[in-house]
């Protein structure tokens, strides 16, 4: 994020403004000091100009990415933001797409009430577990095997429905154009 940011001759104060953050969170965000949600690396990587999966995940991207379960890197964030998630593949330059596992932090360890925003449409498939969908307002009980596809610039949030057991959610955010 750092190199892109500095590609581009910008200053963390520029970007940290853009996306109404502080200098300082993003300087500790850039220099992985602490874990941001996915709604402000989606603001950071639309103010870089930069698909969201490179903020993600540093590695290059390519034709074909294959990536086995053990191979995966180990879950991002922070449990009292609500989830962590891995990266599955590194697609957006191809397809507009970013495929994601999101892990929802269990109710014992969830302190996240208020919803998430970004610029993406996503799609949602619960995998495992159980959560309630706040989106815009209103609140839909979501199984294993559901799935659901809405608009990411409206606010949302995933609140576990286990008091002691994540749910795992298969997101693909999906670049508007």
């Amino acid at each position: 994020m750092k190199q892109i940011r500095l590609r581009k001759k910008l200053t963390q104060q520029q970007i940290a403004d853009q996306c109404q953050i502080s200098k300082s969170m993003l300087s500790k965000i850039e220099n992985g000091q602490t874990a941001a949600a996915v709604a402000t690396l989606s603001k950071i990587s639309e103010t870089l100009e930069v698909p969201l999966s490179w903020i993600l995940d540093e590695e290059k991207e390519e034709e074909l990415v294959l990536q086995r379960n053990n191979d995966r890197p180990s879950k991002v964030g922070d449990e009292s933001m609500g989830y962590s998630y891995e990266l599955l593949a590194n697609r957006a330059h191809y397809s507009g797409i970013e495929p994601t596992i999101v892990h929802v932090t269990p109710k014992e360890f969830n302190k996240r009430t208020e919803g998430y925003t970004h610029s993406q449409d996503e799609f949602i498939f619960i995998l495992e577990g159980s959560i309630i969908l706040f989106y815009n307002g209103e609140k839909h009980l979501m199984e294993q095997g559901d799935s659901a596809y809405f608009q990411g610039h409206k606010p949302h949030l995933f609140m576990p429905v286990n008091q002691h057991e994540e749910a795992k959610v298969l997101t693909l955010f999906i670049d508007r154009e």
